[in-house]
């Protein structure tokens, strides 16, 4: 398989080396977390410094016996060589029943910097302050940028190749397939197994085809404003008996498992956050195709996807703004700065054009704003508003 180095995650890795926290890399199946570390470990090795390297792959044959919790810690312990610095990498850590014991030991004894990577089913956020008592540093993985995705294919014109990006999505173990429905049948299967072990098995869920319901609503629906409780009422209208306490919990393992990603409604005039219908945007859009095909397509709410996931994957904390009866696709914030995005499709009509533009010149303060569309054309400006072609834009290093 191709690889591409990944430098925005290794340089994160590497700027943390050394800080005594437990590094553990999250994000959705076959984002790069495996590959990530193989990368990271080469860096050590290839370092001139004297140093110990430890390195355990939990789900390959030659490390079967460390999957006993006292095997792993004897292994690691017996590895360790006192006088120069001693880092850990453990890949599927959660294979080992009991590993959190062994992992919070080593970190106590201080003599190890550690890294992990594990299946979502025991590597969730909401759970790593618990596993580890809050001494962790969580580095968020995300499938293949649209700049990664022209690496990859060395697109000499990128912009040229948004709208293969769009439907083939940035799980690159998918690249490898000719055809693109037996590329679509690989990420259905990391679908079906996020489904299956991430979550049914994870939290004993009992009612996996409401699960899969959920989700394909989910799915259906990215970019819209969701209720829990209306998601409830459409599958009881369709005589599937169920309530929005189950609901909300389906929900919520859906967004643990990193398959989707809540994100808040703000009140930009209060300042405020708003806690009731969240929008739910997937990790990659090719989980959509796989499964739904290109059933009600909505290409304005599934570019509003892409810019959702490449805010987080550039680091900001994204919320959906709300100015009186106006929405603004999203409100992006990092570093004590806030930047108004809206999202668009077509906006060569001048009707499409100003019904855009309008809430963000409805806001009054002077923090950027940005319409991001499908222009095919050079950035330009309108009342202070850039307007930004959205291949450019992914494609660009910074917004």
């Amino acid at each position: 398989m191709k690889l591409i180095k990944r430098p925005f995650y290794l340089e994160n890795l590497i700027n943390v080396k050394d800080i005594p926290d437990i590094k553990i890399i999250t994000g959705v199946r076959r984002s790069g977390k495996s590959k990530l570390l193989d990368a990271f470990y080469d860096y050590l090795i290839n370092d001139k410094d004297n140093k110990n390297v430890i390195r355990i792959k939990l789900n390959l044959k030659k490390f079967e016996s460390l999957l006993n919790p006292d095997n792993l810690y004897d292994y690691v312990d017996k590895a360790y060589v006192e006088g120069v610095p001693n880092y850990l990498i453990i890949d599927e850590v959660q294979e080992c029943k009991g590993f959190e014991r062994v992992v919070n030991s080593l970190y106590e004894e201080e003599r190890f910097d550690i890294y992990l990577s594990g299946s979502n089913a025991f590597m969730l956020s909401s759970d790593l302050a618990t596993l580890f008592g809050g001494r962790y540093f969580d580095l968020k993985m995300y499938p293949f940028s649209f700049r990664e995705f022209n690496i990859y294919f060395n697109n000499k014109r990128p912009i040229d190749y948004f709208d293969d990006y769009v439907t083939k999505g940035g799980m690159s173990g998918s690249y490898l397939y000719k055809n693109q429905n037996d590329a679509y049948q690989y990420i259905d299967g990391i679908y079906k197994k996020t489904i299956s072990k991430d979550i049914v098995k994870r939290f004993k869920i009992e009612n996996e085809p409401l699960l899969i319901m959920i989700a394909d609503y989910l799915m259906d629906n990215v970019g819209n404003k969701t209720s829990i409780r209306n998601i409830a009422n459409v599958l009881t209208s369709n005589k599937y008996q169920t309530n929005h306490k189950t609901v909300g919990l389906y929900v919520d393992y859906l967004c643990k498992s990193f398959l989707f990603y809540p994100f808040t409604r703000y009140d930009i005039k209060g300042n405020k956050y708003l806690e009731s219908d969240k929008k739910y945007y997937l990790a990659d859009l090719s989980f959509r195709f796989a499964n739904l095909g290109t059933k009600n397509m909505d290409y304005g709410r599934l570019y509003e996807n892409l810019v959702a996931i490449e805010l987080l994957r550039r680091g900001y904390e994204v919320y959906v703004g709300v100015l009186y009866e106006k929405e603004i696709d999203f409100v992006a914030m990092k570093n004590g700065y806030k930047y108004y995005i809206q999202v668009s499709d077509d906006i060569s009509r001048e009707e499409t054009f100003q019904r855009e533009v309008k809430p963000l010149l409805s806001i009054k303060d002077a923090y950027p704003k940005m319409l991001i569309a499908r222009t095919r054309h050079p950035e330009s400006q309108y009342e202070g508003i850039r307007i930004v072609d959205i291949g450019e834009w992914l494609n660009g290093l910074e917004n």
